[in-house]
């Protein structure tokens, strides 16, 4: 006699989480058709069909059954959920200070940085930078305006500060006084007179 394989589907569920720039899905299919036989075990996973951001994410399940067969003793059907979410990551930028010498001006310059994944281009970028005033000192106030971001995975990022503050040094610059003599008519003296 013949004895056919075992028919059960399996199909993912629905799961929502933070962009963490993987497929990776903590949520586990169920078998929504048949069942397993008395004393046979199975594990299923599932993960997302793609990295990024967004809603109505598809979910590929996945699994295996210990059957003592090689799962053989099993025609499985896998059915897919395309109810997925993948809220965007927050991402934070901060800015860092570069020192100039005084030029008169409040014109201020910076690095900016962000917290995102390690594996992602994001580019950064700002409209305006300026010191609190124009003059000489250490650790002036800087402020930031017009952050913004672009690039391949910006899409996966939840901006939250379109400004930043940071700390620069305006050193003073270098002064150089010269002189230019005056002529005179001779007066019996050393003195003289310049400009």
């Amino acid at each position: 006699a013949n004895i056919t394989a075992r028919p059960i589907t399996v199909t993912a569920v629905t799961d929502t989480k933070v962009y963490n720039g993987t497929l990776s899905s903590s949520a586990t299919p169920t078998i929504t058709s048949g069942s397993l036989a008395t004393d046979d075990s199975a594990t299923w996973t599932q993960a997302f069909s793609d990295k990024n951001a967004g809603t109505n994410k598809t979910l590929i399940p996945t699994g295996t059954v210990s059957d003592g067969n090689s799962g053989n003793n099993y025609n499985i059907t896998f059915v897919n959920d395309t109810t997925g979410v993948i809220n965007q990551k927050t991402l934070v930028v901060t800015a860092t200070g570069i020192d100039k010498v005084y030029d008169g001006t409040i014109t201020a310059a910076v690095t900016l940085s962000s917290d995102k994944l390690s594996d992602d281009t994001v580019d950064l970028a700002y409209t305006g930078a300026s010191f609190i005033d124009k003059n000489a000192g250490d650790g002036k106030a800087v402020s930031v305006t017009g952050i913004s971001i672009s690039g391949t995975d910006a899409g996966n990022y939840n901006l939250t500060n379109t400004t930043a503050a940071a700390t620069a040094d305006i050193s003073p610059k270098t002064l150089t006084v010269t002189a230019a003599g005056i002529n005179r008519e001779y007066d019996g003296t050393t003195l003289a007179t310049v400009s």
